[in-house]
């Protein structure tokens, strides 16, 4: 059993070789851990290109949703992406909040945050950044974010309840967090769960539907949605990588689902011991 820093790790060198992939590479494989699939184009993505904002240079076909379509975000806001790669959902943000807006974007991998500030550079953008961070220990002030953003990314992080403390300490009270991410339902087989490519492919390292979802109430977020849910239909010639003829067969009759969720949920409290009351 590897501990959470060696995931973590795991992911950091994965995503690390992605950035400097194109996105033709990332988008033939399963959310970009390698190519794996004859049978489609991409098992994750949803289509950016008819968004505003949409800057094909940041897309690396690495998202599980579109959580800027659900975020509500404002003119002015300022807004945070977790795990902001080459700055895809940023981008997109900013043609929301304006030149009086702000976009942060937080990455754990150098190379990504590299790749964003070079595609904000040519954008000619000031008012979105790119920090080199832990979204589990954000390099951020307490109650500064008007929306919280992620897309495909706490998914592969261990420590999730790290994750949305942090997230609610971030945002302001009033505010929000619209997150796309993955989620399972029904026992995955173990062959997949172990798996350090699939890991970092965004399917072992999420958890049960019902548990992801009490993290969120848990950590006091409230007026919770799920805003958009769609199964993850993972293809035969990816699934025979990991299972048996039989195991194979027992896994495509049996109730386990992966699916793409998009969650809303507000912070109606102030946070404790921070100032931002």
């Amino acid at each position: 059993m590897k501990t959470n820093d060696e995931l973590k790790e795991l992911v950091k060198q994965k995503y690390s070789e992605i950035a400097l992939q194109d996105k033709d590479t990332n988008q033939s494989s399963c959310c970009g851990a390698g190519g794996c699939s004859t049978e489609v184009y991409n098992i994750m993505t949803d289509d950016y290109t008819a968004i505003e904002g949409y800057n094909p240079d940041a897309d690396l076909g690495l998202g599980c949703g579109l959580p800027t379509q659900f975020a509500k975000i404002k003119a002015g806001d300022t807004v945070i992406d977790l795990g902001s790669g080459a700055g895809n959902d940023c981008f997109i943000a900013r043609k929301e909040t304006g030149v009086a807006g702000k976009v942060i974007g937080i990455d754990f991998t150098p190379a990504m945050v590299e790749k964003a500030r070079i595609n904000a550079d040519k954008l000619g953008y000031n008012n979105v950044e790119f920090r080199l961070g832990d979204i589990e220990k954000m390099p951020l002030t307490a109650c500064v974010a008007d929306v919280v953003v992620s897309n495909c990314v706490l998914n592969l992080v261990p420590n999730k309840d790290g994750v949305f403390k942090e997230i609610f300490r971030v945002l302001k009270t009033g505010a929000h967090f619209s997150i796309s991410d993955i989620v399972l339902v029904g026992k995955l087989p173990e062959a997949l769960r172990k798996d350090a490519e699939m890991y970092a492919g965004c399917v072992s390292g999420a958890i049960q539907k019902e548990v992801y979802m009490e993290l969120v109430h848990s950590n006091g977020f409230t007026n919770v949605v799920i805003q958009k849910e769609k199964p993850i239909i993972i293809p035969d010639d990816i699934l025979s990588r990991y299972l048996n003829e039989k195991e194979l067969e027992s896994f495509k009759q049996g109730n386990t689902g992966i699916f793409s969720i998009t969650v809303y949920a507000e912070k109606s409290s102030c946070c404790t011991g921070t100032g931002c009351c």
